[in-house]
C-alpha cells in the first residue's frame, strides 16, 4: 500500500503526458493563444521563446516579457515555428510584473551592460535583461544556472524570510509566511522548472516540519519530480528541468564525499567549490551529451565568482526596491555592488 500512491502518480502522468501534448505535423500552420511564463532570450536580430513545445524566434519588436499573453501564427517544421507572426501582445499590467520591470529598468538607467543584466538574472531569472553576448559567454564559461531562474534564488529567498521572521515569531509561525513569500517571489520572477523545482521541495519540507513530521530527502525529490511531471508532462523534455534535477541529484550523492576528500581546502572556498565539483558531476554528461561542448574551466570559474551572489541578490534586491522610492538611495547602493559585478563579468569574459 505504501507504494500505491507512488504508481497511481505515475500512471497519471504518463495518461497526462499522451493526452495533453498537442499533436504537430510538419506544414501544419497553427495559432497559438499563451501566455509567457519565463523571458525571452534576446539575440542582436530576434527574441527566443519555447511556446507549447515549439522553438519559436520572433522579431526584437514588439519585445515580449514574462507575463505577456500573446496569439502568434506560423508554419510547423521539426519542432520549430517558422514564419511566426506575433498577431497580439496583451502586456501583463499586474503589480508584481509591474513592480519586477520598474527595478529591471532601474538596473538599466543606473548599471551598464552587462552588470545590469547580470543583477536582472541573478534576482530575477531575467534571461531577457541579459545582451546576446554576455549570454553566450556565461554559457561557455559554464556559469550560466548562476544568473538564469535557479534553486539558488529560492534558497536565499528561504534563507532570508526564515532569518527575518523567526526573530518576530515563533519558527512554527513564521512558516506559512515563508511559503507565501516563496509563491510571490515565482510571482515575480517567472514559473521556469528550476525555480518551481525548488519552491515544491521547499515548501515540502516546511509544511512537513509544521505537522512535525519527519522528512526524507530522497522521497521529497522523488516527489517533486512527479508533481511537477503531473502539472506539466511537457517539463520531461526540458532541459532546465532536466538540468536542475540532475545537479540536484549529484549534489544529494557526492557532496557530502568530495567535502571529505577536500578536507585541506580553506572554507573560504570549500563550501562552493564541493558544491561546484558535486553538481558538474551529474550536469557535465547531459551538457556533453546534448549540446556537444562543456567548459574545462567551468569549476574554476563558478568557485571565482559563486561568492558574490549572496551579495548582488542582497545589494540588488534592497537597491531596486528603495529605488522606486527613493531613486539616489537606490543608485548608491546599486553602486557599491558594482564592484562584485565588475568583478563577475571580467572572469566570465575571460574565461569564455
Amino acid at each position: 500500500m505504501k507504494y500505491l500512491i507512488w504508481i497511481i502518480l505515475i500512471l497519471l502522468i504518463i495518461v497526462r503526458y499522451f493526452t495533453s501534448r498537442p499533436v504537430y505535423n510538419n506544414a501544419d500552420t497553427v495559432r497559438i493563444t499563451t501566455t509567457i511564463y519565463s523571458d525571452p532570450i534576446i539575440y542582436p536580430t530576434s527574441q527566443y521563446v519555447k511556446i507549447v513545445g515549439l522553438k519559436v524566434y520572433l522579431p526584437t519588436f514588439p519585445e515580449i516579457t514574462y507575463g505577456d499573453k500573446i496569439i502568434l501564427e506560423g508554419v510547423v517544421n521539426n519542432g520549430k515555428l517558422e514564419k511566426p507572426k506575433l498577431i497580439s501582445v496583451a502586456k501583463n499590467e499586474g503589480p508584481l510584473s509591474g513592480i519586477r520591470n520598474k527595478i529591471i529598468s532601474f538596473y538599466n538607467n543606473n548599471l551598464p551592460q552587462p552588470i545590469s543584466g547580470l543583477f536582472a538574472g541573478v534576482i530575477f531569472g531575467s534571461k531577457g535583461a541579459l545582451t546576446a553576448e554576455f549570454w553566450n559567454a556565461t554559457k561557455i564559461a559554464g556559469v550560466a544556472h548562476v544568473i538564469v531562474a535557479s534553486g539558488t534564488n529560492v534558497t536565499f529567498v528561504v534563507s532570508f524570510l526564515i532569518s527575518l521572521l523567526t526573530t518576530l515569531l515563533p519558527r512554527k509561525k513564521a512558516i506559512p509566511f515563508v511559503i507565501l513569500g516563496i509563491v510571490l517571489y515565482l510571482f515575480i520572477s517567472g514559473f521556469e522548472a528550476p525555480l518551481i523545482r525548488a519552491a515544491i521541495m521547499s515548501g515540502i519540507v516546511f509544511s512537513a516540519q509544521e505537522l512535525g513530521r519527519v522528512v526524507n530527502s530522497w522521497r521529497i525529490f522523488f516527489l517533486t519530480i512527479l508533481i511537477m511531471l503531473l502539472i506539466c508532462p511537457d517539463w520531461l523534455i526540458d532541459m532546465g528541468f532536466i538540468l536542475s534535477f540532475a545537479s540536484t541529484m549529484s549534489i544529494m550523492l557526492f557532496q557530502k564525499k568530495i567535502d571529505t576528500w577536500l578536507i585541506k581546502v580553506p572554507n573560504i572556498i570549500k563550501k562552493d567549490l564541493t558544491t561546484t565539483l558535486a553538481a558538474q558531476i551529474g550536469v557535465i554528461p547531459i551538457m556533453f551529451l546534448v549540446f556537444r561542448q562543456f567548459s574545462m574551466w567551468s569549476v574554476l570559474v563558478n568557485v571565482l565568482v559563486l561568492w558574490t551572489i549572496p551579495f548582488i541578490m542582497i545589494l540588488g534586491t534592497i537597491g531596486g526596491i528603495l529605488g522606486l522610492i527613493f531613486p539616489i538611495i537606490g543608485k548608491i547602493i546599486l553602486l557599491i555592488g558594482y564592484p562584485l559585478g565588475w568583478w563577475f563579468t571580467t572572469i566570465v569574459t575571460i574565461f569564455s
